[in-house]
């Protein structure tokens, strides 16, 4: 399928999310005006307005100490912003911006045509510096990931994926790794497989599994 669409299907499930009141996504909430805002700002009047969906890509760059955001799914998206948008498409465009690919892989999800990757299949695919990634133990994986993918903090993906195949992951409470329970109002943020920043934390980690020199 072209880049084309898939945007198309992207905005057909987006017009379906504003008539259906399922408006908040992350920490955004969506208007059906194309209207986005912190979704912690609903009361507030004294946004900060802005007009083209591009404008998103700043605001999401970030945060509210002026500090780059390496991790747009990170819960610490800066307050204060209107957008006020003009279309569909232009709403569908922000929201790559804010959360890059929630909408697709929402999309192929709910087709059944998503495919998630265990942690194990992952590591064991690295190269390079990263390939030591592949000593990391079962216990150390399970500490790592509550440590970088807690939603409190770390990242409001829902998890797809397994420790190893077949194998779930014990460390994060169930609800973190299903959509079964997803509330009515919200767009889910789906994470399918292990993302880079999670590999870079392992790297340290598992060096320390290798044997001591004599």
């Amino acid at each position: 399928m072209s880049d084309a669409s898939h945007s198309y299907q992207n905005r057909i499930l987006l017009r379906y999310c504003l008539d259906s009141g399922r408006l908040l996504i992350g920490q955004i909430l969506l208007g059906n005006d194309y209207s986005l805002r912190h979704s912690d700002d609903v009361e507030r009047l004294d946004l900060n307005p802005h007009t083209s969906a591009s404008d998103a890509r700043e605001i999401a760059r970030y945060d509210e100490k002026g500090v780059f955001r390496p991790l747009k799914t990170a819960p610490n998206l800066r307050r204060g912003w209107l957008l006020r948008l003009s279309s569909l498409e232009e709403m569908e465009l922000a929201l790559e911006y804010f959360y890059p690919s929630a909408l697709g892989l929402w999309n192929a999800f709910l087709n059944k045509k998503l495919h998630a990757t265990s942690m194990t299949e992952t590591l064991n695919r690295q190269t390079g510096m990263y390939r030591i990634t592949q000593l990391l133990t079962p216990q150390q994986a399970g500490e790592l990931v509550a440590q970088c993918c807690t939603s409190d903090g770390g990242c409001l993906r829902s998890i797809l994926w397994d420790r190893a195949p077949g194998e779930p992951l014990s460390t994060l409470p169930p609800s973190k790794l299903s959509l079964d329970d997803l509330p009515s109002e919200r767009i889910p943020l789906i994470c399918r497989e292990l993302c880079n920043l999670v590999v870079a934390a392992a790297r340290p980690i598992a060096k320390g599994n290798l044997p001591k020199k004599t």
